[in-house]
């Protein structure tokens, strides 16, 4: 049978269901609290930090919420599987799928440790066709997968070349997947932000440029393009997103390609 007639569907007495890779930590960690806030019951994902991972569990089911930490590397099949077997097992399926686990490392191109390309490209390229393969398989009718891109990819700035191709890729995969589930319910969506202020980002950084940054709009950190879209080039820039769990702001080529927003919550 099809992926179309096989999809799980979501039934309407039982709690949505979300999974974030990534969760112990930056993004991920934010889309868990907002997930939770929202009553959703949430599979927190995570590779080597276990303890800010099971506190964020901890913490939500003190708040009267659902919430585990599974402890799973996104390139690794089987253990992804048992990332969304966890999910179903414990509350009954699998709603939301947010892919935030990545891996940055930055130099210029001739000067590129080949090791450093194959790890970075194993995490946010397997690592990304592995999770949306289960996802593909496993979310419930009306449901979501969101993945991350950057908007260095369109910035282009100098030593982001082995990140920045990596996360092309993840934009690829992302458009095909949303394609190959048409008639499914379910939302395939890429988000492409830039700087963002979460613990991770922050890390480390003095009061003075925290809140030299916060003062500035988030294209400006990074250098703003044209305005107008009859202006920009045949491969626009992607405006940063200055927020995290609530990003909502389209790209420039949202038109034609696909939108950049977190449908946590459906109409």
């Amino acid at each position: 049978m099809s992926p179309q007639e096989t999809a799980p569907q979501h039934p309407t007495d039982r709690p949505r269901v979300a999974i974030v890779t990534g969760g112990s930590r930056g993004i991920g960690h934010e889309a868990v609290k907002r997930l939770a806030a929202d009553g959703y019951a949430v599979v927190i994902g995570y590779a080597g930090h276990r303890e800010p991972a099971e506190a964020a569990a901890k913490d939500i089911t003190a708040a009267g919420g659902r919430a585990v930490a599974v402890q799973a590397d996104v390139a690794d099949e089987r253990q992804v599987a048992t990332l969304f077997d966890t999910a179903e097992s414990e509350y009954g399926g699998v709603d939301v799928v947010v892919h935030a686990a990545g891996r940055m490392y930055l130099a210029p191109i001739a000067e590129l440790d080949l090791a450093e390309l194959d790890t970075l490209h194993r995490t946010n390229i397997r690592g990304t066709f592995v999770v949306a393969q289960q996802a593909a398989r496993r979310i419930r009718g009306g449901g979501a997968l969101i993945t991350f891109s950057t908007s260095i990819v369109g910035l282009a700035l100098p030593a982001y070349g082995a990140y920045s191709a990596s996360k092309g890729a993840v934009e690829a995969l992302t458009m095909i997947l949303a394609r190959e589930l048409r008639g499914r319910d379910v939302t395939v969506n890429t988000v492409a932000p830039g700087p963002t202020a979460t613990d991770l980002f922050l890390d480390g950084k003095d009061e003075e440029t925290i809140a030299r940054m916060a003062a500035q709009p988030p294209l400006e950190r990074l250098g703003t393009p044209p305005t107008s879209p009859r202006s920009w080039p045949s491969s626009p820039p992607r405006p940063a997103t200055g927020s995290t769990a609530s990003a909502s702001a389209p790209t420039a080529a949202s038109s034609d390609r696909h939108r950049t927003t977190f449908p946590f919550s459906r109409p």
